[in-house]
């Protein structure tokens, strides 16, 4: 039964006791006395003030707090025990202006769920924090206007460089060619353009364009159909001239009518493969721009009759984690992602340490084809 207390509604009273309710409840167990607290000290010490304890030099205390190799490790643990003895914290704001670097770098990629560009960014996290960098990434969701968001974003935030895998809508360059003028570092990935001028870190793709083809026609194919990818993107070029030589070289013609585009998607793979199916002309192979538009056009290719490899091989590009558990299993083209990550890092890095005189690299990495039950050898 309510007390009278609260039966008269007084508000004082119902008040008063929740109050000390949760004073007694949920604040009292959380509450030291003086004596209990532990000591914290009065100021904020400095790397200097580490330096004179231990007489050893301020730049040697920087070294040891960023885990850099070339310090000893009982001068290392010297270090790092006197600095959790006085609660030492870096002070990021000061640190960027004495040495002019925020020791941040930035990443822009066009979606995290895309199994390539995760596998990519744990290669660059690898060799930025061994270098002492921590990594600030942008997500642009193939948006055109989010890449020129983040851009501005983290070059406001004082980033000492960025890698760049353009989004799908880009058509224009400038806002990542004006990064040379203000001599921020740049290194493209993946995905390019010859318009950019920058380090740019690729794949093979022609080349890789050709293998994919030549495995169908190694399969027996002879009518070829190519879901190709967004054509302001450089690599989506190289896979079709790629795909083009392979048929030139075997004596097979090229028909226009066997070749749709697609934007990297699912979706968009169905569509593109319905578009080629609703040309009447025959096919008995695909090579894909991607592992998820072969997904779509193999689920079209399957309710429109066709059995996957026996009337039709399907072969796709990156070499997704999913690519061996559909059914049937995709034949695909596997890329050194990681690894791509890692190069790009390495190239922004140098680049950090060498603003005035850096000359842009080109890398180019191979790929591996990877045979899988969606094409069959004859």
């Amino acid at each position: 039964m309510i007390s009278g207390v609260f039966a008269i509604g007084s508000r004082w009273a119902y008040g008063k006791y929740f109050f000390n309710h949760f004073l007694q409840t949920i604040i009292s167990p959380f509450l030291l006395t003086v004596h209990q607290r532990p000591k914290m000290h009065s100021r904020q010490y400095t790397i200097k003030d580490i330096a004179k304890r231990l007489k050893i030099s301020a730049s040697t205390v920087s070294r040891a707090l960023r885990d850099l190799p070339d310090v000893k490790a009982d001068t290392m643990a010297q270090v790092k025990a006197l600095a959790k003895e006085l609660n030492y914290l870096p002070n990021p704001i000061a640190q960027s202006l004495v040495k002019n670097r925020s020791y941040n770098i930035g990443v822009i990629i066009p979606e995290f769920m895309i199994h390539f560009y995760s596998d990519a960014l744990s290669g660059i996290y690898k060799v930025a924090n061994k270098a002492g960098y921590n990594v600030m990434v942008c997500q642009t969701n193939e948006s055109y206007r989010n890449e020129l968001k983040s851009i501005k974003s983290l070059v406001s935030s004082r980033v000492d460089g960025l890698i760049v895998a353009i989004s799908k809508e880009t058509n224009d360059f400038d806002h990542l060619n004006s990064l040379n003028i203000r001599k921020t570092p740049l290194v493209v990935f993946n995905r390019v353009s010859k318009e950019i001028t920058a380090s740019k870190v690729v794949l093979d793709d022609f080349k890789s364009g050709y293998k994919a083809t030549r495995h169908l026609i190694d399969c027996g194919c002879r009518h070829i159909a190519h879901i190709a990818g967004p054509m302001n993107l450089q690599l989506s070029i190289d896979r079709m001239e790629g795909f083009k030589k392979a048929l030139e070289k075997s004596g097979i013609p090229y028909e226009e009518e066997l070749v749709a585009p697609c934007d990297f998607s699912i979706e968009d793979g169905k569509e593109a493969m319905e578009k080629i199916l609703q040309s009447g002309e025959k096919i008995d192979g695909v090579f894909s721009v991607c592992d998820a538009a072969a997904y779509g056009a193999m689920s079209v290719l399957k309710n429109a009759g066709y059995k996957i490899p026996e009337d039709v091989s399907v072969i796709g590009f990156t070499n997704e984690p999913f690519a061996k558990l559909i059914e049937p299993s995709l034949s695909t083209i596997s890329q050194p992602s990681f690894e791509m990550g890692e190069i790009a890092a390495h190239l922004l890095l140098k680049h950090i340490e060498n603003k005035e005189n850096f000359v842009p690299e080109m890398r180019i990495l191979e790929t591996e084809l990877i045979e899988r039950n969606s094409t069959r050898r004859i």
